[in-house]
């Protein structure tokens, strides 16, 4: 019961996703070729939520959560190539496919089963990389 409202909110953003037409593979490709600001818009106003929340978050950082745990947000370690790179492979994924793997979910509801395929890759994609994460320059 305590992950209620998690499902709650997963299901407004998987509907939010759906409505907004971000998982339309039409939608990607106008983005990728520059054709339309709709795609654009959404990720703009996702980096200011983001934006605006971190800074809503801050003053309860190092203060305990509900479960007694410090809040806290992890410095990253900056990489020479790790962003880059990781930005490159992530594109080309979502430019070759049409999704990125944030509505997988949202589709698969939906009733689009090809996305199932798309999940399976990203699964194994996620194995293949803790495989080779100590092999990695950074």
């Amino acid at each position: 019961m305590k992950y209620f409202p998690y499902l709650i909110m997963g299901l407004i953003f998987g509907f939010t996703l759906i409505k907004s037409e971000a998982v339309s593979w039409y939608r990607i490709q106008e983005m990728f070729h520059f054709q339309s600001f709709h795609m654009f818009g959404i990720l703009i106003s996702a980096v200011l939520t983001a934006f605006v929340g971190i800074q809503l978050i801050r003053p309860l950082l190092n203060k305990p959560s509900m479960e007694g745990e410090l809040m806290e947000i992890p410095q990253k370690r900056p990489g020479k190539y790790s962003h880059p790179l990781g930005g490159f492979v992530f594109g080309i994924g979502w430019g070759v496919i049409g999704l990125c793997p944030g509505p997988i979910f949202a589709l698969i509801g939906s009733g689009l089963f090809g996305a199932v395929v798309v999940f399976v890759g990203t699964l194994h994609g996620t194995w293949l990389y803790g495989w080779v994460q100590h092999r990695l320059p950074e």
